[in-house]
């Protein structure tokens, strides 16, 4: 998502064109601070919330959320493809109990190139499975709602959004994950409610207030059920 708190300047448009041919999934957003995280803590047991701009939203506008342990690596304007590349450095090698995957918005408005659902539930499926097999609990977080993309006008998301969401719901049952539903927490018919939101997709300060419950509860679920068996060599 391209949108108007995170709104590109001339300079920020020649940055994102250089690490279109650079770096495409952004690897280098995070590496330092991956490498200068504190050991984790058996006390406090590490969770990743992984995304695009309404997880890298969620540490800016309501960082009391995050608390210690808890560790955001969303990334504006991002789409799965590019999320699965970054999973095991931003993810796997951080070791962390519980990974919550929130993506699919940037799939649907075409941020990287037309995707289709199949290609997006392929990669949720991927980041699934690496999850599991290195022990990591999954949350699968549903895309909250939104019935028009302001930087893709003419793209009407909310029947595929539904779609989606209806997919990751059942296959989060279907795999042993935890499903996480924002969508109803923040929707007004088919939109996002105008409260919540700055701009129609980006929740505000209210809209993360409005998700912290669901997000309490998922992550009490998944940390309540048995850690997958490691699998990966």
């Amino acid at each position: 998502m391209i949108a108007q708190p995170f709104a590109a300047s001339a300079q920020t448009d020649q940055e994102r064109e250089r690490r279109l041919h650079e770096d495409w999934a952004w690897l280098g957003r995070y590496q330092a601070e991956n490498a200068a995280l504190p050991a984790a803590r058996a006390d406090t047991p590490r969770i990743v919330f992984l995304g695009d701009s309404i997880t890298q939203g969620w540490v800016e506008k309501a960082g009391g959320f995050f608390t210690p342990g808890r560790i955001g690596r969303g990334i504006s304007g991002q789409t799965t493809p590019q999320m699965l590349l970054r999973f095991r450095q931003d993810v796997i090698d951080l070791h962390p109990a519980v990974v919550q995957i929130m993506g699919g918005t940037n799939d649907i408005a075409g941020n990287t190139g037309p995707m289709t659902a199949a290609q997006s539930q392929a990669n949720i499926r991927s980041m699934t499975e690496l999850a599991q097999a290195h022990g990591i609990r999954v949350i699968l977080a549903s895309i909250p709602p939104t019935d028009r993309f302001p930087w893709r006008p003419g793209i009407a998301p909310a029947p595929r959004i539904a779609a989606m969401n209806a997919w990751l719901r059942d296959y989060a049952r279907s795999v042993g994950a935890t499903y996480a539903d924002y969508w109803t927490a923040l929707h007004d018919g088919q939109a996002m409610r105008a409260a919540f939101t700055i701009d129609g997709v980006h929740p505000n300060a209210a809209g993360y207030a409005a998700m912290a419950p669901v997000a309490e509860a998922a992550l009490a679920q998944a940390l309540a059920a048995p850690a997958p068996r490691v699998t990966a060599r």
